[in-house]
């Protein structure tokens, strides 16, 4: 089973707006400084570490330095694989910088592996890989889940369902059963972004999610509501780091 996904970015020049993944995500830093903006505070991996941010997170990643541009590796882990790797116990990560070089070389291993079909070798990198990251963890009690709150849950549900429609602002306050600026404001405050920042996001992470090495990415752009490809470009690589079209020859090991 291949629920691993791994993509190269280099050469980043921009920041990452707020977002969030859904599965752990890990990076070595090659060069250049990651910050990892997040709860109010500023963390940063340098070259050689490993960063990490767990599932459903809000975070921004801002430029260290507009100077210097950013070279890195992230390997995309699932919960629930996670989970399967500790022993059936939920993990989470207090540190988000972490610089051991056994860490950075299982990670190595891994992503090595994630460009071929040995399965076997892969399953056993990924082990060891886990092994070397057990010390920074500590256990989680409950599963991992994206935040809903009780006020929103109807509508952060109306807005997985129509993913594909036209949503504005207006729409999405009728759901919620309140005028648009106190909607605005309160999706805010329970989400750590703006509602129409939310669907964009979740538009460009469904939409990455049905690329294949034979996607037709403009079908995936106006499927979404994209004008045309260059609108769903320029947006999926705020949000990815890499456009579309690099994303899809890195699937096909290009």
């Amino acid at each position: 089973m291949n629920d691993l996904e791994h993509i190269s970015i280099r050469n980043q020049a921009a920041a990452f707006p707020e977002h969030y993944h859904d599965t752990f995500c890990i990076s070595l830093i090659y060069s250049g400084t990651e910050t990892i903006a997040m709860e109010g505070k500023l963390l940063y991996g340098e070259a050689g570490s490993i960063t990490i941010t767990n599932p459903y997170e809000v975070h921004a990643n801002p430029l260290a330095d507009t100077a210097i541009k950013l070279d890195f590796d992230t390997i995309y882990i699932p919960g629930s694989r996670m989970k399967t790797l500790f022993g059936g116990n939920n993990v989470m990560f207090r540190e988000r910088s972490i610089r051991d070089a056994g860490v950075v070389r299982h990670f190595q291993e891994l992503s090595h592996t994630l460009a071929r079909t040995d399965t076997a070798r892969r399953e056993v990198c990924l082990s060891r890989f886990a092994a070397s990251l057990q010390p920074y963890t500590w256990k989680k009690d409950d599963e991992y889940a994206e935040l809903t709150p009780s006020g929103l849950r109807e509508t952060i549900l109306y807005i997985r369902e129509h993913l594909t429609e036209n949503l504005d602002l207006d729409i999405l306050a009728h759901v919620a059963h309140c005028n648009k600026y106190g909607f605005a404001k309160k999706f805010r405050a329970s989400t750590g972004m703006s509602p129409m920042h939310y669907v964009l996001m979740k538009k460009i992470f469904s939409g990455k999610q049905e690329i294949t090495p034979y996607t037709e990415l403009t079908q995936v752009a106006y499927k979404y509501g994209f004008t045309d490809l260059s609108h769903f470009s320029r947006t999926f690589k705020r949000f990815i780091g890499v456009s579309p079209r690099t994303y899809q020859k890195q699937l096909s090991g290009l």
